[in-house]
């Protein structure tokens, strides 16, 4: 794979609290600079991110829930469908992950597929946060995920101790979603051997904020 196309597969993140609006901007143009194809940051700044990205090919994923997935489903979904109108082109929302380790599936389903229906048209990306479930429990989430419309089904938020991306989560994703469904790895992701390892093991996407060093990387 050659720097072109890895960049295409990545989402450039930058969702720190503190992150200031001229961070955002530079960001921005690290991501026109490498060519990146997605650019990741908090609602809020969406539509900063949009303007700045201008007639990049580049586009904008917005957060929604981040980075606990306890709002309200019709919140997630309300989140959702603004950041659209902001200029979002990908939402990633964070799955209800303690709604769902107390057996409430269903509600967690139909959560995932109210976001879905809210900005129809727009891939959602559902965070499970892995590292907080069994293999089984990741089983389940992945057959929810794919049922419920949704167009990705993503490892990590990268903000929970307990850890982000790794290759048996992106392997165990990858065979429960089957060869054709989404699948973004993102937290921990800082070099180019380890891009490819999350590639190799089945992810489509990769989120992570140290996108200039893995691309640096690539051999021209």
């Amino acid at each position: 794979m050659n720097r072109a196309e890895l960049a295409r597969l990545i989402d450039h993140s930058l969702l720190r609290p503190d992150s200031t609006e001229e961070e955002i901007l530079a960001q921005a143009e690290v991501v026109r600079q490498w060519q990146i194809g997605f650019f990741c940051v908090q609602p809020s700044y969406v539509s900063l991110a949009s303007g700045a990205l201008g007639v990049s090919d580049a586009r904008v994923v917005s957060v929604v829930g981040f980075p606990h997935g306890c709002d309200r489903s019709s919140v997630k979904a309300m989140a959702a469908e603004l950041a659209v109108r902001d200029g979002a082109a990908e939402v990633d929302m964070v799955m209800n992950v303690g709604r769902f380790r107390s057996g409430r599936t269903q509600a967690v389903a139909d959560e995932i597929a109210q976001v879905v229906r809210a900005i129809p048209g727009t891939p959602v990306k559902v965070i499970l946060e892995a590292c907080f479930l069994t293999d089984e429990e990741k089983r389940v989430a992945c057959r929810l995920v794919r049922d419920a419309g949704a167009a990705f089904v993503k490892t990590s938020t990268g903000f929970n101790p307990g850890g982000g991306a790794t290759v048996a989560d992106v392997r165990l994703l990858r065979a429960s979603v089957g060869p054709d469904f989404g699948v973004k790895a993102a937290g921990g992701i800082r070099t180019l051997a380890d891009a490819h390892a999350m590639l190799e093991a089945g992810a489509n996407r990769l989120g992570t904020s140290a996108s200039a060093t893995i691309l640096s990387a690539v051999p021209l």
